[in-house]
């Protein structure tokens, strides 16, 4: 009865016990609980931080990409037709005046909807001509003898707009009518460049029955040239030099004439069919990535859906006879062209960032559940003891589950405000919901492994060396069931690439691999430790020997570190092998769009000496003459296509160093005189006209009969599915001139080479236009997730050993002190330690590289990594592919066995310094 009642006071009773547990084993192993509470933080700051930041660079990219897309495109354009001419003149007078356009822009505004946020600043409204309006005035520039032309424009907030003003801005009576004898204007600084304009010049413009004369009263700077207010309609900021149609060769010049918003009623008197207009600007600062189906949704409706109508309703009243006559107002965007263009560039990425998040997430995830995994291994015999005394499952994981939450819940809100802070942009949903993730999981995973291990009672347990336990048929059926996973979405990646980003078991397809290389190791890794120990145990000394015992002796739950390190080993070799597709591609395509290592070009030839200057540049190495045009015309067609001459010999040796359409130099040496030219040529080209003689027309009226001897793909001088390449010397000389120079060498300085070239030359480096690659945010944001992906998974690799070592760490402390009893060395100590840790080190490190250098050659079939690293113009011929990087191999591997050495002579140096071993040792025979 006695015995019942102790182990009914021994049976945990959670609520009021708790605290009292919690607080005693912090005290008892503060170290562990830092450690742990570090591990959540970091895991839990970068879960937290990467929604964030792709939000943000997505978000930038969208912003980046309606900026660089021209006003006239983005900006919502609301037009009203001209007042009915069956309207009388004064109600005519006053459609136009800016109290009633002021009103109907604040109704057009009411009405779009919510998801399109505008820009007040940068929206404007008013009355212009749609007709240009010729000005007879003969001091007025014209090229061809055909007179300037016009267009006014009654355009609000001019004064607000203009930073610097020569004159002053025009004005106009409230009350003015079309039959204004005089207006005033204002003109740009670049139209009245351009046109001859001065503060005070008179243009006469045709009117109704009459001359009108326009007073230019001031010449204004725009504020922001390039902004949609001066943009939506560029000739207001700029004139245009306007050809005729062909035949015609007629040119003339066409401004805007900005007058005030009062003298709209004037614009009757004209002949340029004025109307209603308001521009309306969308605000890029607002924009988002996840906004934009109902951005779109908003922009369909404002085209041809409710919200026209309704501001149809507003402008143009309730639908007549006469609306039908005179036309209704429309409303015209590109903006819903530059969303679809951006969602394709960004469902381009978005697979590929993907396939990063799920590996570096998978490898956190094992990392985690190893940690748990170890503390309840190392903490077997005690709950073994607790069980033993009476305590029940779930009391005991109730305890552990508040144990572990003590520390992992601050640890994880922490992380979390770090990654707030650190990335300010962003949903703020995702990250909480991912930093909880990251609580959840290490507050669970130490609970329900001790469990899963003690939900029997047992008082002795049998050994559970590596060497000795098999695995259990859950195992073998999980270990199957993840094969058949791997195996299909490798295949399925294989097949279909990363188009399919709502695929997550593609997204998966590297860290399974890791994962299933990971389970065979941890299968193999006995079979050497066995296959060595025989051996070892008749070599003389004993450190080989107790090892590879040591070694063999680790628990089954040990190598759940071989799963960590390989899955990030793994992981951090594929993001570097992204990262170097990214840099090869870019440099093949900066090098094919250049040709060589530096190029010097002109539409004229260029002068005589500069070629033996340039040779004697630094750095330059070897030069090409070329003379290229491209105006030949093949068969004296109309089509034309550009036409190359080089030095045959100077001109291989370029192609064969840069591996540009490499040929051997006989080719385009010339035969017999009168035999057509031989000639080099694109497929394109040698598809069109085959390989039959056929002559071609120079621009200076010369032609050249050639016939294609050799096919190339590509080649340094041309850039373009269509070219021909002959020997210079066919040529006459005045087309034989080089205007193109090709040069090679290391080192080459740009600022060098533009000065000794022409001031009309244009000099491209390969590093240079490499640059234009990168402009995107959302091609350096996911470059910036592969690198973090690259750090995190060498991180993570690091802490699974570091983790692992220090699970054993009292163990091999205790048989460390126990051998120096019996004469053990210092040294022999050291050795001891790094020995027995080496082995799984070793195979972790190999095994890393092994998989992940077979990881990137299996999926590299699958894997696109253009959209990153290219512009989406670029053409598809320079495609870039994983390649496999010897640095993020290498160096993983390498820092998990330094760590591992590391560890044994710091545990062994620091096990020297503590009085027990010095207590205890028998000797030091040095």
């Amino acid at each position: 009865m006695s015995e019942v009642r102790l182990f009914a006071r021994a049976e945990p009773r959670v609520p009021g016990a708790t605290v009292p547990w919690v607080r005693t084993r912090l005290r008892t192993a503060p170290g562990t609980a830092f450690w742990l509470a570090l591990l959540v933080a970091l895991t839990a700051c970068l879960a937290a931080a990467f929604p964030r930041a792709v939000d943000r660079y997505e978000d930038s990219g969208l912003r980046r990409a309606v900026e660089h897309a021209r006003p006239d495109r983005t900006s919502v354009q609301v037009y009203a037709p001209p007042p009915s001419p069956l309207l009388t003149p004064p109600e005519r007078e006053d459609v136009l005046r800016p109290a009633l356009l002021a009103r109907q822009y604040a109704e057009v505004r009411a009405q779009v909807p919510r998801a399109l946020a505008l820009d007040p600043d940068r929206s404007a409204y008013g009355v212009r001509t749609t007709l240009d309006i010729p000005v007879p005035d003969p001091w007025l520039p014209r090229p061809t003898g055909k007179p300037a032309e016009v267009t006014l424009v009654a355009q609000s907030g001019l004064g607000a707009h203009t930073a610097a003003t020569r004159g002053r801005l025009p004005r106009a009576a409230a009350d003015v009518t079309a039959t204004a004898p005089e207006l005033e204007a204002a003109v740009t600084v670049d139209t009245a460049k351009s046109l001859h304009i001065k503060v005070g010049s008179v243009l006469h413009l045709p009117a109704a029955g009459r001359t009108l004369p326009v007073r230019v009263t001031g010449v204004v700077t725009p504020r922001d040239p390039k902004g949609a207010y001066w943009s939506t309609r560029p000739v207001l900021r700029s004139p245009s030099l306007i050809r005729e149609p062909a035949p015609s060769i007629d040119m003339h010049w066409l401004g805007a004439l900005l007058i005030a918003p009062e003298a709209a009623p004037v614009l009757l008197a004209t002949p340029g069919r004025p109307e209603r207009f308001w521009h309306l600007a969308p605000s890029e600062e607002v924009l988002r990535a996840r906004e934009i189906p109902a951005l779109r949704s908003a922009l369909a409706s404002l085209e041809a859906g409710p919200a026209l109508r309704k501001v149809r309703l507003g402008i143009d009243g309730p639908p007549t006879e006469l609306t039908q006559i005179t036309g209704q107002t429309e409303i015209l965007t590109d903006l819903d062209e530059v969303l679809i263009g951006y969602d394709r560039f960004r469902a381009g990425v978005a697979p590929l960032v993907a396939v990063a998040a799920f590996g570096t997430g998978t490898v956190a995830v094992v990392v985690l559940l190893m940690a748990g995994g170890l503390t309840a291994d190392r903490r077997r015999t005690e709950l073994a003891l607790l069980r033993a005394r009476g305590a029940s499952l779930g009391g005991l994981t109730a305890r552990l589950l508040a144990e572990t939450a003590v520390v992992a819940v601050p640890a994880g809100a922490l992380g979390l405000a770090v990654a707030l802070v650190t990335v300010p942009e962003g949903r703020l949903g995702y990250a909480v919901a991912a930093a909880v993730a990251v609580t959840a999981v290490t507050c669970a995973a130490l609970p329900l492994r001790a469990a899963a291990a003690h939900r029997v009672v047992r008082l002795h347990t049998g050994r559970e060396d590596i060497s000795s336990v098999r695995p259990s048929r859950r195992r073998t059926v999980a270990e199957l069931t993840l094969l058949v996973l791997a195996a299909g979405a490798v295949e399925s990646l294989r097949r279909r690439g990363t188009s399919d980003a709502s695929d997550d078991l593609v997204s998966l397809a590297p860290v399974l691999v890791g994962v299933i290389a990971a389970l065979v190791l941890v299968r193999l890794y006995p079979l050497p430790l066995r296959g060595l120990a025989r051996p070892a145990a008749r070599l003389r000394g004993v450190l080989a020997h107790l090892s590879l015992a040591r070694a063999g002796r680790t628990t089954a739950s040990a190598v759940l570190p071989l799963l960590a390190l390989l899955t990030a080993l793994t992981t951090a070799a594929f993001g570097g092998s992204v990262l170097a597709g990214v840099k090869e591609a870019r440099d093949q395509a900066a090098l094919l769009a250049v040709g060589a290592d530096a190029r010097v070009e002109t539409s004229t030839p260029l002068p005589s000496g500069l070629p033996d200057r340039l040779r004697r540049s630094p750095g330059v190495s070897d030069l090409s003459a070329v003379s290229v045009t491209y105006d030949a015309k093949p068969e004296n067609g109309a089509q034309s296509l550009p036409l190359a001459g080089v030095d045959p010999a100077d001109y291989a040796a370029l192609a064969s160093r840069t591996d540009i359409g490499a040929f051997a130099a006989a080719r385009l040496r010339e035969g017999a005189p009168g035999a057509p030219v031989p000639a080099l040529a694109s497929t394109a080209t040698a598809r069109t006209y085959g390989t039959r003689p056929f002559p071609v027309l120079l621009p200076d009226g010369s032609s050249v009969t050639v016939r294609i001897t050799t096919v190339l793909d590509r080649t340094p001088a041309v850039a373009g599915p269509d070219f021909l390449v002959v020997n210079r010397a066919a040529l006459n000389p005045a087309m034989s001139r080089p205007t193109t120079l090709l040069l090679t060498g290391k080192g080459l300085d740009g600022a060098a080479l533009r000065k000794a070239a022409p001031r009309a030359a244009s000099v491209h480096l390969p590093s240079e236009e490499r640059r234009r690659y990168a402009g995107s945010p959302l091609q350096t944001g996911a470059e910036g997730v592969y690198a973090t992906a690259v750090a995190a998974g060498t991180g993570y690799a690091v802490l699974a050993l570091l983790l692992s070592l220090l699970r054993t760490t009292p163990e091999r402390t205790a048989l460390l002190a126990r051998l120096r009893t019996m004469g053990l060395t210092r040294a022999a100590g050291r050795r001891l330690l790094i020995l027995e840790s080496l082995p799984q080190a070793v195979l972790a490190a190999l095994g890393g590289v092994l998989t992940g250098w077979a990881t990137v050659h299996l999926l590299s079939p699958g894997i696109d990594l253009t959209a990153i690293a290219l512009p989406a113009a670029e053409p598809a011929s320079t495609g870039a592919r994983l390649r496999t990087d010897a640095l993020s191999l290498a160096i993983p591997a390498a820092a998990v066995l330094l760590l591992a050495v590391g560890m044994g002579v710091g545990q062994a140096w620091w096990s020297a310094r503590r009085g027990s071993v010095r207590e205890l040792r028998a000797g030091d025979a040095r």
